[in-house]
């Protein structure tokens, strides 16, 4: 599955894939555990190759807030304790069990170094990444919750399935039972 991801961009040659494969770990994580806990410095990058984690912070009244879900065929780090090797501010769990392809630093590293090709890649995955998090802030700040859950369901309706509703209304940026009447309001 990572090798057919990373073929999609058409950066990386099929030695630059073949180390990849070499460096990476595989991992399986049980529903519940964590990749990355917060207060605890980010040393890794995870391809999901099968399930659903969460993303998520304390707010500043201890709440969970949820702003993540990385699924399959996707990447997954504390990109900001990654990048700056401070402690994470993040928390992110396995809300299903994982199968992971997980490279530490010092693979991403070995990456960088082995070619120019993962240069070119891994700023086109940080860029994608810039991006993401933008058009989320703009959702959230600009749009209402009936316009975010709609962008939810065209984008990964997926998610309905395999996400607690209190998980789910936090991403959102609403209540559960603000949830619940927008979705009986769709419904009509």
């Amino acid at each position: 599955m990572l090798q057919k991801h990373l073929e999609t961009y058409s950066i990386l040659t099929a030695e630059d894939i073949a180390l990849c494969y070499d460096l990476a770990e595989r991992r399986t994580l049980k529903k519940g555990d964590y990749l990355v806990q917060e207060g605890y410095v980010c040393n890794e990058i995870a391809f999901v190759e099968e399930g659903v984690l969460r993303s998520f912070y304390y707010s500043s009244s201890s709440e969970e807030v949820t702003y993540c879900f990385p699924i399959t065929n996707n990447f997954v780090t504390a990109y900001s304790s990654f990048l700056k090797q401070t402690p994470s501010l993040e928390n992110i769990q396995a809300l299903t069990k994982c199968e992971l392809l997980v490279l530490s630093r010092a693979d991403i590293q070995t990456l960088e170094n082995s070619s120019i090709n993962w240069l070119k890649f891994l700023k086109l995955k940080g860029d994608e990444e810039f991006i993401a998090m933008e058009k989320r802030v703009f959702l959230l700040q600009k749009e209402n919750a009936e316009k975010r859950y709609e962008e939810l369901l065209n984008k990964t309706p997926e998610l309905l399935n395999l996400v607690p509703l209190k998980y789910l209304s936090s991403y959102l940026g609403i209540t559960e039972r603000h949830l619940s009447r927008v979705r009986k309001g769709l419904l009509k």
